[in-house]
């Protein structure tokens, strides 16, 4: 049942609201005539110390959705993109609970990576590292929109249908396995190459999620897919011109530092 003062989920025969602390009924109606828990907290405190726990509780729970359906796309694909299709998701849902995330989960591994493992001798400075940390943060944000558009531009191509929102979700769910991959990158050795297998992972997503969300034909999906991968390569080779063009504007060379030497 539902508590009729936050509309948080409460326990069936709770007589107290965990959240917000509303004296409720087996019903889960207010009864007047139970008295409420102590407030935690001085006197006058205890509608933000609701509100506040009301907050961990949402947070909570869009933690858990997200590792919910990372779980799912990752483990039961075929059964979850028919799920994800029927859902109304807005972009700017999408993005806050979804593909922000995971885009500042890859981009910490990577700043963990280059500037406090390092790579052989070579660490890039922490500074440099923040720097290069949240433009590469941007631009993941920016791929993952542009690599949208490309699938629904494709989409009448391969006789799909041409939805946006449909199109942003695919290449959002579709980019979970790199994303989480680039925790490989801490390993020593095989890393890169695990982390490659991961995205080739995000592959076969893109592959099983097009039929489904962009309604094209079976037979039409693996040239949409072909070709949707191709483009997101050219893509990617720009965005990493454009991304070391902002390096060099920090007055720092990765590769360079690599050998010693420093750009200017």
């Amino acid at each position: 049942m539902q508590c009729p003062k936050c509309n948080q989920p409460v326990v069936d025969g709770s007589r107290f609201c965990g959240f917000c602390g509303q004296a409720l009924n087996p019903n889960s109606q207010p009864d007047a005539t139970l008295m409420r828990p102590p407030a935690r907290g001085p006197i006058g405190s205890g509608s933000a110390s609701g509100t506040a726990a009301a907050a961990r509780g949402e947070s909570t729970s869009t933690q858990a959705k997200l590792i919910e359906r990372a779980k799912n796309i990752l483990m039961t694909p075929n059964t979850e993109w028919p799920i994800i299709q029927a859902e109304t998701t807005g972009i700017t849902q999408l993005y806050t609970g979804y593909v922000m995330p995971l885009a500042a989960f890859s981009t910490v591994m990577s700043f963990i990576r280059m500037s406090l493992i390092g790579i052989g001798y070579w660490h890039m400075p922490v500074l440099t590292g923040l720097a290069y940390a949240l433009a590469s943060f941007g631009f993941a944000l920016l791929g993952i929109y542009l690599f949208g558009l490309i699938i629904d531009g494709l989409a009448p191509s391969f006789a799909g249908q041409r939805n946006q929102r449909q199109a942003l979700k695919t290449a959002a769910y579709a980019f979970t396995p790199a994303a989480l991959g680039a925790v490989l990158v801490l390993l020593p050795v095989f890393g890169p190459f695990l982390r490659l297998i991961a995205s080739l992972y995000g592959v076969y997503l893109l592959y099983l999620g097009l039929p489904v969300l962009m309604q094209s034909p079976k037979e039409k999906v693996p040239g949409y897919t072909a070709a949707v991968v191709v483009c997101v390569i050219l893509l990617g080779v720009v965005l990493s011109v454009l991304m070391s063009a902002i390096v060099r504007m920090t007055g720092y060379s990765p590769y360079a530092g690599a050998y010693g030497v420093h750009g200017g």
